[in-house]
């Protein structure tokens, strides 16, 4: 059997689909799109960031996180200051309502991961998280 034809036992493509069904599980509970919602991840907690480290903690190219960034502007969710060290460099932050909204997210992601991690034993799940970290960090030291 060859691994990298067979999409029943190919990590690539079970992760793929793993994380399209929970984007679409996570849009149907928040009846919008889940882009933002690494952004949300981000900035929830009251941090500023520029659109460079947005798009590095998102595993996304810059074109990509500044489109992300331009609609949720124009949506009012993010508002974006000079960076008071390096003036050439913009802090973003949520609004109040993107501060609402990205709270709302994170509920519903929450419930996203009960509904998913319901399908393992409760020792599984640990296991699982930590094995999924371990394979992100050696990808991510990888490139």
């Amino acid at each position: 059997m060859d691994m990298r034809r067979d999409s029943l036992t190919s990590i690539g493509y079970l992760t793929n689909l793993a994380g399209r069904l929970l984007v679409r599980a996570l849009e149907r509970r928040l009846g919008s799109a889940a882009g933002p919602m690494p952004v949300f991840l981000a900035l929830v907690d009251g941090k500023a960031l520029a659109q460079k480290d947005l798009a590095r903690l998102a595993a996304v190219e810059q074109p990509t996180m500044a489109n992300t960034l331009a609609r949720m502007e124009r949506d009012g969710l993010v508002i974006g200051a000079p960076d008071p060290a390096d003036r050439r460099s913009t802090l973003l932050r949520l609004t109040r309502i993107g501060q609402q909204r990205a709270e709302s997210a994170l509920a519903a992601a929450g419930a996203v991961n009960v509904l998913a991690l319901s399908a393992l034993e409760p020792a599984e799940r640990a296991t699982f998280i930590d094995m999924l970290q371990r394979v992100i960090a050696r990808l991510e030291a990888d490139g």
